[in-house]
């Protein structure tokens, strides 16, 4: 299935999807991961605590993150699937990092558990048929489909790759 049109999806979310070429959903999460997960490779061990400026995640917490709200949003996308009607709520992005203690953990375990999410997300995903994909359900106060909820998942990694790029990258 096609990426949503952007006036289906929460204005909050529509940059994420924007950004993403008009790709298959699952030939997309594999390109996708392959890419980050190729980035990801590149960073030695001792990088992995950087942070960019005062205040701001390291990368190891980043990339926890990432994963992170791939499996929450991986979540939502099986409620979704299953006809959950129960409006699911938001999470708060900062509390979930610093209660990862991330920066504790060897960089290749984190690599190697984004390698695993991103398999299980795209078995799950694979598992759904047309039908599954339009179905919708709440999250936030938010309606969005499980298809939407696919693409978030590779739009929020690429928001995070371009920033490890641009911001962790260049200095």
């Amino acid at each position: 299935m096609a990426k949503p049109k952007l006036e289906i999806v929460p204005e909050f979310y529509q940059g994420y999807i924007a950004g993403i070429e008009d790709e298959k959903l699952i030939p997309a999460l594999i390109n996708h991961g392959n890419i980050t997960m190729d980035l990801l490779k590149s960073i030695p061990e001792a990088s992995g605590s950087y942070r960019y400026d005062e205040g701001k995640w390291s990368i190891k917490q980043m990339l926890v993150h990432i994963i992170d709200s791939e499996r929450i949003f991986a979540y939502r996308a099986l409620a979704f699937a299953r006809n959950d009607k129960t409006s699911l709520p938001g999470f708060e992005q900062n509390d979930y990092v610093d209660a990862s203690f991330a920066d504790d953990r060897k960089l290749y375990q984190i690599l190697e558990e984004f390698g695993n999410v991103r398999a299980s997300t795209i078995d799950l995903f694979s598992s759904f048929n047309e039908e599954v994909l339009l179905r919708e359900g709440t999250c936030n106060g938010y309606a969005m489909s499980v298809n939407t909820l696919g693409y978030l998942i590779i739009g929020h990694e690429a928001h995070h790759r371009r920033i490890l790029k641009e911001r962790y990258f260049s200095a």
